[in-house]
């Protein structure tokens, strides 16, 4: 008779930066899940005998976290609470070497494509059979679905091609499997997620096929939300505006980086887009889409950045009234084409452009979301806080966006996970009040 294994080791997986490294740490998991390994997700019991950081390595503050995670469990390390230390990730990618100079208590480092042997470090199998199947650390209803790994784009501050290499689409059929999969443990919101969905397709296909894929993840029973990140403005597929038009399930919901407004600066930020022809795409967006809410990031301090092209920035988000709007400051990164420039504006700078820009557009945040009171809009329901039920409008994404607060007390009967309808009936700058209709 076969008789179950079983291992004493248990590993805790911590996961930095971004959704894309979020379902890496999610594969990662499934796979030692699946060689009887007993693994948890940012467990806070510090019982686990080998950690596992998934790092990010984007920007300087993200560096700087992941370092900072990296030295404290090296210390865990050195004073015998943990037995083995591995790293992996975008960090481990880029600066591999370094580290393993620098932070040399840690036992290997992997980059963002080797999991077989960071699998293989801790005797465990790379089991195909898996793939598709991942496991969740999101709530239960929602997932992030990533459809293509790496970019082609040559944007000048940015270091994630070095990080993550070019850009490759996965299979439709496989991203459908995965997606069903999901749908049966009670996924109903998918967000595709990639460093350029307008690209998915281009290397299987041969042609841009994001449309088709939308089509086809909408058919699949149980999913009800589809949702869009990351999209490249220069040369966007407009057939994409008519997929989210006509199917039900995918959300009016576009989020499309800018990056910057000023000629200038997207010039000099090798965006391969001018003013005009963002604003252009903008319009055209919206009239073939009239109820979209486009989420936008905006990068400020670049190199060559002046008073004039901020201010032009500032021009343009008032013009636009776009939904959402993040902001990020400028980080010199090595190897970036931007890092042949001089880092001319001071940090301090930096900062007090990223506080007027968020300040120009939490204005135009209130005025939208007081425009929406006394409206009805079907709401997804997260969590519960204190007194509140929280939930999002198909106009918002998980953490990043708008959130809509129904008081618990006199609407016991929400369930989390589920849907409803809810009248909203006051506003602040980022979230709604509403009560459920009956």
């Amino acid at each position: 008779m076969r008789t179950k294994s079983f291992r004493k080791d248990k590993i805790n997986v911590i996961t930095l930066g971004c959704s894309k490294n979020l379902v890496d740490s999610e594969n990662l998991i499934t796979q030692l899940q699946g060689n009887d390994y007993h693994v948890t997700h940012e467990s806070e019991d510090d019982d686990a005998n080998i950690v596992i950081i998934n790092t990010c390595g984007f920007i300087d503050l993200a560096k700087q976290e992941s370092i900072e995670t990296i030295v404290e469990h090296a210390e865990l390390k050195k004073a015998g609470s943990i037995d083995k230390l591995y790293v992996t990730g975008c960090l481990s990618q880029r600066y591999k070497d370094e580290l393993e100079v620098e932070i040399p208590e840690v036992d290997a480092y992997f980059g963002t494509m080797e999991m077989p042997a960071l699998l293989a470090r801790l005797e465990a199998d790379y089991k195909v059979e898996l793939l598709g199947e991942r496991m969740i650390t999101t709530l239960p209803h929602y997932a992030y679905l990533k459809i293509s790994e790496g970019c082609n784009r040559t944007c000048s501050f940015c270091a994630i091609p070095l990080m993550r290499g070019q850009h490759i689409s996965r299979p439709v059929e496989e991203l459908v499997f995965e997606a069903s999969n999901l749908a049966k443990r009670g996924v109903k919101e998918l967000m595709l997620i990639a460093q350029e969905l307008t690209y998915y397709g281009l290397d299987i296909y041969k042609k841009r096929d994001l449309p088709r894929l939308l089509n086809a993840l909408a058919a699949v029973e149980g999913i009800e939300w589809i949702r869009l990140h990351y999209a490249y403005p220069s040369k966007f597929p407009l057939e994409i505006l008519e997929a989210i038009r006509d199917q039900p399930k995918v959300c009016n919901y576009l989020d499309m980086p800018l990056q910057h407004a000023s000629d200038n600066v997207l010039n000099l930020m090798r965006r391969q887009i001018t003013r005009k022809e963002t604003e252009e795409l903008i319009a055209e967006i919206r009239a073939k889409v009239p109820d979209i809410a486009i989420r936008t990031t905006f990068l400020v301090g670049h190199p060559g950045e002046t008073d004039a092209d901020f201010e032009e920035l500032l021009d343009f988000v008032r013009e636009q009234r776009f939904e959402r709007v993040g902001v990020f400051q400028y980080s010199h990164e090595e190897s970036t084409r931007a890092y042949e420039l001089v880092d001319d504006v001071p940090e301090d700078v930096k900062a007090e452009r990223a506080a007027a820009l968020m300040e120009v557009q939490e204005e135009i945040s209130l005025q939208k979301n007081e425009a929406k009171v006394g409206n009805t809009y079907k709401v997804l329901f997260d969590r519960k806080e204190g007194k509140y039920f929280i939930g999002r409008t198909e106009s918002d994404s998980p953490e990043v966006d708008n959130e809509v607060l129904v008081e618990a007390k006199k609407n016991a009967y929400i369930r989390l996970g589920d849907f409803a309808q809810i009248k909203i009936t006051s506003a602040e700058e980022h979230d709604l009040y509403g009560v459920v209709v009956v």
